[in-house]
């Protein structure tokens, strides 16, 4: 199997496993969104709690040029943390939501 279609692959075991976490309040959904023609998977949150309307991105990975664009993380363990325990090189992930030089001192790509 290509490095592409695993890294596919990964991602969304990843994300699907996340949906499996249950909110501790309210009626919240959480669903994943996968375009697999443009290499992009969401994790999103969909429902009420008390406070009303609950909808945001949870977590927005893009696959660009085979490695793991991260661009927004709100899981409780890190993506990038559960990409590494699954076998990813840290040179295959961009922290996209930090600066290149926070990128460099956490020890992942910079792009």
């Amino acid at each position: 199997m290509d490095k592409l279609t695993q890294y596919r692959q990964l991602i969304k075991q990843i994300l699907l496993e996340q949906t499996r976490i249950p909110y501790a309040y309210g009626d919240i959904t959480i669903e994943t969104v996968f375009d697999t023609q443009n290499d992009r998977y969401m994790l999103t949150d969909v429902g009420w709690d008390r406070t009303g309307r609950v909808y945001g991105v949870v977590a927005h990975v893009d696959i660009i040029n085979s490695k793991f664009w991260i661009q927004r993380d709100g899981t409780e363990e890190s993506l990038p943390v559960m990409l590494v325990n699954q076998g990813v090189p840290k040179e295959d992930i961009i922290v996209a939501y930090r600066t290149p030089t926070e990128r460099e001192l956490m020890g992942f790509a910079i792009a």
